[in-house]
């Protein structure tokens, strides 16, 4: 299948993701929009996966003010390279990771952050709602239900608040792809003004 050159610009625009990835992203799924976006979805994650165990070098702080200045967050975003924590596009991504946590108010960056004791204490809470359920269902009941307290306080589960069909796992996985080199959100601080 020929791809026009139009389809090709339309998905970088969309990505940020070099011609020739979406080129090949494009001729993988025939054309077919969605489906590339779900292949790259998929090779994002494969990229994040491949580059885990390299070093990260390089970071950049920014910052996000709410509104009439109620809420205010810091972020440190690391990347390999100066080259790419210097990038406009990486400076962004560290912005609109700084705007979802003034938004969402998370606790942890990621799950391994959750004590086993935190995890304890709220699985113990849901204990009654899984009484009298079978044995066997008991535990898959129980690890769904953590997983969706979790979600909402884990930063990188949550779903991106300029684009719910997406996480912040996802985003920082396409920023990956895009830049070629590791990425990881290392800290971030939130203030807010008390009423």
């Amino acid at each position: 299948m020929e791809i026009s050159m139009e389809l090709v610009k339309e998905l970088r625009e969309k990505t940020g993701i070099s011609i020739m990835q979406c080129k090949k992203a494009l001729e993988d799924a025939k054309g077919d929009m969605s489906k590339v976006m779900v292949y790259l979805q998929k090779k994002g994650a494969e990229t994040a996966a491949k580059k885990s165990e390299r070093i990260l070098k390089s970071s950049r702080i920014v910052s996000y003010v709410h509104g009439v200045g109620t809420v205010g967050v810091l972020v440190e975003l690391c990347s390999e390279s100066d080259f790419v924590s210097k990038h406009e596009d990486f400076q962004k991504l560290a912005y609109d990771i700084a705007m979802q946590i003034a938004a969402t108010n998370p606790t942890y960056i990621k799950k391994e952050d959750v004590s086993a004791e935190e995890k304890a204490k709220v699985s113990g809470a849901f204990v009654d709602e899984v009484k009298g359920k079978p044995e066997a269902m008991k535990e898959k009941i129980l690890a769904g239900k953590l997983d969706a307290f979790f979600k909402e306080k884990i930063l990188i589960e949550q779903d991106f608040i300029k684009d719910p069909s997406i996480t912040i796992n996802t985003l920082i996985q396409n920023a990956i792809q895009k830049f070629g080199e590791k990425i990881e959100i290392a800290r971030f601080v939130r203030f807010s003004t008390s009423k």
